[in-house]
């Protein structure tokens, strides 16, 4: 082998034939700001049809979407009563759909095949008729029951009801929606408690815990993380659902907008302010949702995912932040290790 130059080291050497660093470029994605151009007017035609865009109706030039209308019914009372009454709908319902879903659930799993069979018939006939039809029968409920008995099954009755006054419209919608949610919720339930791994139960047991006591304490709890996303779906569709009840003469969101309609005849702007209503509610909804979904992930996930607010300060605060001057970079790694 030729001796080196005389004066150069090894390293000088290997660093000097090092061919130069990698300059890397970002890879250019004009697909994306098409896209992103492609929305933006988008949005904007829709802002401005929204907003600035009018109508002459008659002998006035009034807003497309009938603004000035929204505005002065938005919060009158006939709305706001009917709101209410699809809330109390709507909770009604889902507290009788829960409580009778689990119900359900543990009788479908139950080793008894009475309690399971007669879980899996109240299930096969709510999921299987229309919640419409079950609304109009609760309803006319009286045509088959005309007194309603409390007393003794097959013996004397202590008192005697009219179904006409008891069964009320309320009570024909909160029983009809709840009883139908009851039938979806089971399934919901019992697919929660199946998720669970065997082995839990196993270990209550033999720990000497009882069946009832194991499914309130150790199975339930792990099943929620599975039951509350379709839960909330259930709770929000059943929110547009409850409006069904309008067929039986119940005035909830949808039917005072209607009767508002049918007398000042502005028919899509009251339907808009049901809509915004709608849209209020539902959002309220779904942000408990994402924080009930977030507390029982605790167990589950070693990381909970951000909030909404943590989300929208971790876009705020990115930045392109350079490497400090203390961190070599890595193609000069070898030149800084050397080669011996």
């Amino acid at each position: 082998m030729e001796p080196s130059a005389p004066g150069i080291g090894v390293e000088e050497a290997i660093g000097s034939a090092r061919p130069p660093d990698i300059k890397a470029l970002p890879t250019r994605h004009p697909g994306r700001w098409v896209a992103s151009l492609v929305v933006l007017v988008l949005i904007a035609m829709l802002i401005h049809t929204m907003v600035f865009s009018k109508l002459q109706r008659g002998n006035s030039l009034e807003s497309r979407f009938g603004w000035h209308v929204i505005g002065q019914y938005f919060g009158s009372r006939q709305v706001l009563d009917g709101l209410v009454m699809t809330l109390e709908l709507t909770v009604i319902a889902m507290v009788v759909g829960i409580f009778g879903g689990v119900l359900l659930a543990v009788m479908r799993l139950s080793a008894n095949p009475l309690l399971s069979n007669a879980s899996w018939l109240f299930i096969w006939f709510f999921r299987g008729t229309p919640v419409l039809v079950q609304l109009f029968i609760w309803y006319q409920i009286a045509w088959l029951y005309p007194t309603i008995s409390l007393g003794i099954p097959f013996g004397p009755a202590f008192a005697h009801l009219d179904a006409n006054r008891v069964v009320t419209a309320f009570v024909a919608a909160s029983v009809g929606l709840g009883l139908n949610e009851a039938a979806y919720m089971s399934e919901i339930v019992r697919a929660g408690i199946l998720s669970v791994d065997e082995g839990q139960a196993e270990a209550a047991q033999s720990l000497g815990m009882r069946r009832g006591r194991t499914m309130r304490r150790i199975v339930l709890p792990q099943a929620m993380r599975v039951i509350i996303p379709p839960t909330g779906n259930e709770t929000i569709s059943m929110l547009k659902t409850s409006s069904l009840a309008s067929t039986i003469a119940v005035i909830e969101l949808t039917e005072a907008t209607a009767r508002i309609y049918a007398r000042t005849y502005q028919i899509v702007p009251m339907l808009e302010v049901a809509c915004i209503w709608y849209l209020i509610v539902t959002s309220v909804l779904m942000i408990g949702q994402y924080y009930l979904e977030r507390y029982f992930a605790r167990g589950a996930s070693r990381a909970l995912p951000p909030t909404p607010l943590q989300r929208i300060r971790r876009m705020l605060l990115i930045r392109h932040v350079e490497p400090p001057a203390h961190i070599a970079p890595l193609a000069s790694l070898g030149e800084a290790g050397g080669v011996r």
